[in-house]
């Protein structure tokens, strides 16, 4: 499904509740597949695209419906997320979530500019709260750095952070990730996962050593680029999460 240049195949997509799916991340719990024609839509190795909640299955189908005569994959994040649940989180949910979570051993936050002083107060004050979070939500207490010199972060507060990733659902655990590994933050993907903070925070967040050499340096044609690109996927990933 979702080959290159696919021509639209069907006319008329349709959402349908599936009770008792296998594929729903809680026994029992209902999901919803989306119909083309009538016929369940197949995620990339076969299996049925199904996502736990109307909302999110009303916007994949939406996105499916607005392709015109080729089926454009770039233009379906939403879609593009619930195959990832599906295919390739949740056969290996430990697996990725531990993946995921190691990402607090050496998180951005952690890492501070020595100098000059204005970028070293302005990290602080768009790090350090999100730091004294996690610190107040799981009694997790990351170290932080000077410089590029490495900080061994204490086993129980990466311990109590993977104990967290580890409790996420395949889906939620999907976008965590795409966060995660667009920012090099689990501390800035958590924020985001449990609305500390919103889309365009996290981006802010996430950015601020590259926005602050943009101010004194200007922006170069790469930069904005890769801006654009972690934009897209936070706010996707944002949008995933709020629909579940």
């Amino acid at each position: 499904m979702l080959k290159p240049d696919m021509k639209r195949f069907y006319r008329e997509v349709t959402v349908a509740p599936a009770e008792d799916d296998p594929s729903a991340d809680e026994p029992g719990r209902a999901t919803f597949r989306i119909l083309l024609d009538g016929r369940q839509v197949k995620t990339p190795i076969g299996k049925a695209l199904a996502v736990p909640t109307q909302r999110l299955a009303n916007a994949v189908a939406e996105e499916w419906d607005a392709q015109t005569e080729k089926i454009r994959p770039a233009s379906m994040p939403l879609t593009q997320l619930a195959f990832t649940a599906l295919d390739r989180v949740a056969p290996e949910c430990a697996v990725i979530a531990q993946r995921i979570a190691d990402y607090g051993g050496t998180d951005l936050v952690c890492y501070r500019a020595e100098a000059p002083q204005d970028l070293v107060q302005r990290q602080a004050d768009a790090w350090d709260p999100l730091l004294d979070w996690v610190r107040g939500e799981w009694g997790a207490v990351l170290r932080t750095t000077a410089g590029i010199v490495p900080v061994d972060q204490d086993a129980a507060a990466l311990a109590a952070l993977s104990k967290v990733v580890g409790a996420l659902d395949p889906h939620r655990l999907t976008a965590l990730a795409a966060v995660v590994q667009s920012t090099g933050s689990l501390v800035i993907g958590l924020a985001l996962l449990y609305g500390r903070l919103d889309g365009e925070a996290a981006i802010a967040v996430s950015q601020l050593d590259e926005d602050y050499q943009s101010e004194k340096w200007g922006a170069d044609k790469e930069a904005v680029e890769r801006l654009r690109g972690l934009s897209a996927e936070i706010t996707q990933a944002e949008k995933f999460l709020g629909l579940l």
